[in-house]
């Protein structure tokens, strides 16, 4: 599980909207090591807010632990960027195999390299939709306890 310490912002129902405060690489060598937490800095100037299930009840100002399964993250670095951009490969390969004969091949492969892109950010909206993805979710695991 990769976890992080987190504030609660806000408590919605069985969602809690909660605030990371670690936002600074892994924290695993106080950034002086691969300089992630460096790179983080300039990139992500203000702290961001998630929204995740809050299955312990936690309440606003509490701070808390938040867990994401193993797999998780990169199951969805794969449906949101790898799945477009293979069925943007798909779609105009299959564009220009399609249009061989014609003069306009190009058109035809641009043509389909969009649907194939468009095609794949709707199929990987679908399968997030699912149920499947539920488990996948954050959570608050438990509360913080100065560990």
């Amino acid at each position: 599980m990769l976890e992080t310490r987190a504030i609660v912002v806000r408590v919605d129902g069985r969602h809690a909207l909660v605030r990371a405060n670690q936002g600074n690489g892994c924290g695993q060598c106080s950034g002086k090591g691969c300089g992630a937490g460096k790179l983080s800095q300039l990139f992500c100037g203000k702290p961001r807010q998630f929204q995740v299930d809050n299955p312990i009840g936690a309440s606003v100002g509490d701070e808390v632990v938040v867990s994401v399964a193993d797999g998780a993250v990169l199951r969805g670095i794969g449906l949101v960027y790898l799945l477009p951009l293979a069925l943007l490969a798909a779609g105009a390969m299959l564009g220009s195999v399609c249009a061989a004969q014609v003069e306009q091949r190009d058109f035809y492969a641009a043509a389909g390299a969009g649907l194939g892109l468009v095609g794949g950010f709707v199929l990987s909206r679908w399968i997030v939709s699912g149920q499947a993805h539920q488990q996948n979710l954050p959570f608050i695991a438990r509360q913080w306890r100065g560990e």
